[in-house]
């Protein structure tokens, strides 16, 4: 009798379509931690009136997964990078799916935000590390950067389409039903990696020992620096809440740069930062998820209450940020490959600040000037969101790439509570604290346009100065092998003598 023997799935793959299972479910499990984020907040009323639960309450049902989501990425990204990717991924989709099942015995709203909270820390350990795998699927730098177009259009359609299935789904079933699905969801994407995606090789993995401290201290300095911006929307800058949380964040952050300068094994080696890719992408990413979260945050207002859309029209209305991001993909690497990362990502930030500057004219001029402006804007994001992401993994070494993409996630986790905030603040500034339901006052939403026209030109500004500033510092590669790129300047800087065929193996 012949043995049964099992085949182990390749390395790399050498197209998409050869690498569709392992895709699939990377995309899967990216696309049902975005639309998490976004996912219960059409719920909100529903479940206050199931649970009975306060205003601030239902805060925490979405800023509970928020928090938690955003704190821990750069520790599952390290934990990711000494342990194995594929097994940390694995295990967090098992605990997002089984945990996701656990809505089904929730009565209280405390439960649910318990629940919620640890659906984000498993969500953390899952969306650094699709990202790294993605990246490592393929050895070709092509089929890289399309890949990560893939992933960057799913997960995005997840971020932006999560009000639109909730409050589609909310017609026919009941509210828990939108977490009771991410099991089988879960489950699906935990085959398909299994089956698709190759185990960690030992070489390709940090030895060091888990950099406890360092953890700690990231964790108490995102977490507090994302509430404080909360709580600086809902209780204004100067309460003692806001202060001390910020307070509380600039010292975790002192003591997290004073302790990985100090440590043997640090979870974040700071000299990467030295590196223009690593310092100048991650800036820029920041820019990007402050322009995206901004206009999301300020359209959500404009639809449903100047417009007084239901929510499900105003998803809808949101549907040119995703064709674009898809039909976009030409665009952007034609611009990579003509001029370089640098001046690609530059001309990307100018057109998110032009279509931001292009919303302040276009909120008083009805939605198809709204449509233009999306569509300027996403070509934008595209550009450099996708450059900047491959080029971030590219440049961090081998065994760090999961790092990588949890330093350009928490990036992205940054601007998007920056983004909200400043839009928070200025509404709350310039329109009112309280947004009255029903029927808006004709000169209530001529108040609102106003706000809108400041608050768009104030985001026109900040992000094009952040990615801008983000921008300037990449390199002019036309491909995305940034890290090779920097490595043959620096050892041709350092050697002086370095051969043509010497600089192309680097």
């Amino acid at each position: 009798m012949t043995a049964t023997t099992v085949t182990a799935p390749p390395r790399t793959y050498p197209s998409l379509r050869a690498a569709w299972v392992p895709l699939a479910a990377l995309c899967l499990a990216f696309f049902v931690e975005m639309v998490d984020n976004t996912l219960l907040t059409i719920a909100l009323p529903t479940i206050g009136r199931d649970l009975g639960s306060g205003t601030t309450a239902l805060q925490w049902v979405t800023g509970a997964y928020s928090l938690t989501f955003g704190g821990l990425l750069l520790t599952a990204g390290s934990l990711a990078d000494r342990l194995g990717r594929r097994r940390v991924l694995l295990v967090g989709l098992a605990v997002f799916g089984v945990v996701s099942l656990g809505v089904a015995a929730v009565s209280t709203t405390g439960e649910l935000v318990a629940l919620r909270a640890a659906l984000g820390v498993a969500a953390a350990a899952m969306a650094p590390i699709t990202n790294s795998l993605v990246f490592r699927l393929f050895g070709d730098q092509a089929l890289r950067m399309r890949a990560m177009t893939v992933m960057i259009v799913v997960g995005m359609s997840g971020f932006v389409l999560g009000p639109l299935l909730g409050g589609t789904a909310l017609a026919h079933v009941r509210w828990e039903w939108l977490l009771l699905v991410n099991g089988p969801i879960a489950l699906l994407a935990w085959i398909g990696v299994r089956v698709g995606v190759a185990p960690d090789r030992p070489e390709d993995l940090t030895r060091d020992a888990p950099d406890l401290p360092g953890a700690a201290l990231s964790v108490t300095a995102i977490g507090l620096g994302c509430y404080a911006l909360t709580s600086g929307v809902e209780r204004g800058w100067l309460s003692a809440v806001t202060l001390a949380c910020a307070l509380g964040a600039v010292a975790a952050v002192a003591g997290f740069l004073r302790h990985e300068r100090r440590t043997a094994a640090p979870m974040l080696d700071l000299a990467l930062f030295a590196r223009g890719t690593v310092r100048g992408a991650a800036i820029a990413q920041v820019g990007t998820s402050i322009a995206m979260a901004g206009v999301m945050f300020a359209l959500i207002l404009h639809f449903q209450y100047a417009y007084g859309w239901s929510p499900v029209r105003a998803g809808l209305a949101n549907l040119p940020l995703i064709v674009t991001m898809v039909l976009a993909t030409p665009v952007s690497e034609w611009l990579a490959r003509r001029f370089g990362h640098r001046v690609a990502c530059l001309t990307g930030a100018g057109l998110m600040a032009l279509s931001l500057a292009g919303l302040a004219w276009g909120v008083e001029h009805g939605y198809p000037a709204i449509a233009a402006c999306l569509v300027v804007m996403t070509v934008g994001l595209r550009t450099v969101m996708t450059i900047c992401a491959v080029a971030l993994v590219d440049a961090m070494p081998e065994n760090r790439t999961s790092m990588g993409t949890a330093l350009n996630d928490t990036a992205q986790e940054v601007g998007t509570s920056v983004g909200t905030a400043v839009v928070g603040t200025l509404v709350a500034v310039l329109v009112t604290t309280t947004l009255p339901a029903g029927t808006w006052s004709s000169a209530l939403v001529q108040s609102f346009f106003h706000g809108e026209r400041v608050t768009f030109a104030a985001l026109a500004v900040v992000v094009g100065l952040v990615a801008g500033w983000g921008a300037l510092t990449l390199t002019d590669a036309r491909t995305v092998d940034e890290h090779a790129a920097e490595t043959a300047s620096e050892t041709e800087t350092e050697t002086g003598t370095v051969t043509a065929a010497d600089g192309a193996r680097a």
